[in-house]
């Protein structure tokens, strides 16, 4: 395949179950649009059958490639290594549940293009807090709670103004995330703050946008993962401060 327009990045841990109704609804919605794509599922050292189940459904599934990872790296270590292998010109990592569908991209491809009345951007988010976005069903107002004071937290920490940095669907265009992700260096469920944050001092333009987001009543986030992104938060902006991202800060655009 020559350069894709759009790279798709699928970070998977233990997913033989949840990832084939994803990559068949994922190939359904994509065989609609007419730019180029491939679909990359990084396997993070999975102990079930994901690699396996990658395989088994390439020959079915529209410019799918595997990843496969021995070891496990963490969520952003994945993300990471998708997003600097991939060849797209626009470079999106979404999870491996299917919680926001593919063809949201479609709704983001303005803000990253311009034109038309559109400013441009070079990072697009999705967002469950901003007006226009849906929740199918809401979360339990437990985690609803502990989601909005933890953003509260990241937002004075590192990125004032964004009111969903977790949501699992983000694009970038390719300058933006060679850029981001080559400096990155947190592995955990931090790395969307870090990805964000960093975004801002490279002075890369964000847009947060709605999305229809179904919510898996399996969720594997617990809360020991809120306490280690807030560890995270606070050793990114020291990180930032102490300009420990081999001086590309100091150097930004």
């Amino acid at each position: 395949m020559s350069k894709p327009f759009l790279s798709i990045i699928i970070p998977a841990y233990n997913e033989e179950e949840r990832l084939p109704l994803t990559l068949v609804d994922m190939d359904k919605r994509l065989s609609r649009v007419k730019y180029s794509y491939e679909i990359l599922v990084v396997n993070d050292g999975s102990t079930d059958n994901t690699a396996g189940v990658v395989e088994k459904m390439s020959p079915a599934i529209k410019n799918l490639k595997l990843i496969d990872n021995r070891t496990n790296q963490g969520k952003g270590g994945v993300v990471k290594q998708g997003m600097l292998l991939a060849k797209g010109e626009y470079r999106l990592f979404t999870d491996a549940d299917n919680s926001t569908s593919i063809d949201h991209f479609d709704k983001m491809l303005p803000y990253l293009q311009g034109g038309n009345g559109n400013e441009k951007f070079d990072v697009v988010i999705g967002s469950r807090a901003v007006k226009g976005s849906r929740l199918d069903p809401p979360q339990p107002f437990y985690r609803q709670l502990l989601g909005k004071l933890s953003n509260l937290i990241i937002q004075a920490v590192n990125v004032p103004g964004i009111w969903d940095t977790q949501c699992g669907f983000k694009v970038f265009t390719e300058e933006s995330a060679e850029r981001i992700f080559g400096a990155s260096k947190v592995n955990g469920w931090g790395f969307d703050i870090e990805a964000l944050a960093l975004a801002r001092h490279f002075g890369y333009r964000i847009k947060e946008m709605p999305v229809h987001w179904v919510n898996n009543a399996e969720s594997r986030v617990k809360f020991s993962a809120y306490l280690k992104t807030f560890a995270e938060n606070v050793k990114i902006r020291w990180w930032i401060i102490m300009d420990a991202y081999n001086g590309q800060i100091a150097n930004s655009k």
